[in-house]
């Protein structure tokens, strides 16, 4: 998938106006549609990309970058009790410095405080069984999401999410009229960061590196002081 943001909210290090993902979408059967199965498909993409990493670093020496194979899942309530006095972005920055690499679960439903962790659209993930995965970026000292992914809302799920968000007026909708319908197939997917990944593989600071963008002569600046070349 290849896209423009036009109405990107934030330029940063990892958020460009640009985005380039593998998306990716796998049948599934009613009876998987758990947490061990969505544990057990986390735990597969991330072993895919840590043997990338290793492909890495094995055909160009001069890449040093070490990536954890041990998937630390903690839920966005659970994370929530544990930093009640951090932002939600802090939170996975705390946390992916205990634990190199996290899957965040449970994103989009609203937790104890009041607030959700993040925004999810209803009619998308299972709020149930959904979440992130998140590696530690040591060049930047901060969490580092390369794929928001999560087994996909079923008819009950659909009901329940498009209510809570107050978007009932959706269910005449195509989709999600056959949805609810049941007669659209069970599934689990996501996407994962291209250029992200190439980020994280390489240990580069700015996503600007691996892709063309535009960015404002602050950043172009402020990345030229700190020896960061974009393209």
């Amino acid at each position: 998938m290849n896209a423009i943001r036009r109405d990107e909210p934030v330029l940063d290090n990892l958020h460009s106006v640009y985005v380039d993902q593998w998306d990716w979408e796998k049948v599934i059967e009613a009876g998987d549609r758990n947490t061990d199965y969505l544990k057990d498909t986390v735990n597969r993409i991330v072993s895919a990309i840590c043997m990338t990493c290793d492909e890495v670093r094995w055909e160009f020496p001069a890449i040093t970058t070490e990536l954890s194979r041990d998937v630390f899942f903690i839920t966005t309530q659970e994370l929530e009790d544990m930093y009640p006095d951090l932002t939600p972005s802090e939170r996975e920055n705390e946390i992916t410095k205990q634990h190199d690499t996290v899957f965040l679960m449970q994103i989009g439903k609203k937790l104890r405080s009041g607030a959700s962790h993040d925004g999810r659209a209803p009619d998308y993930d299972d709020w149930e069984l959904n979440g992130d995965i998140l590696f530690r970026s040591h060049v930047l000292d901060r969490a580092f999401e390369i794929s928001s992914m999560g087994i996909r809302v079923d008819p009950e799920s659909l009901d329940r999410q498009l209510t809570i968000a107050g978007c009932d007026h959706r269910r005449s909708m195509p989709f999600h009229k056959a949805l609810l319908a049941g007669e659209l197939p069970l599934t689990i997917g996501g996407g994962i960061g291209q250029s992200r990944l190439c980020m994280l593989l390489m240990g580069c600071a700015h996503i600007g590196e691996v892709q063309s963008g535009v960015w404002d002569e602050v950043t172009q600046a402020a990345c030229k002081a700190a020896g960061i070349r974009l393209l």
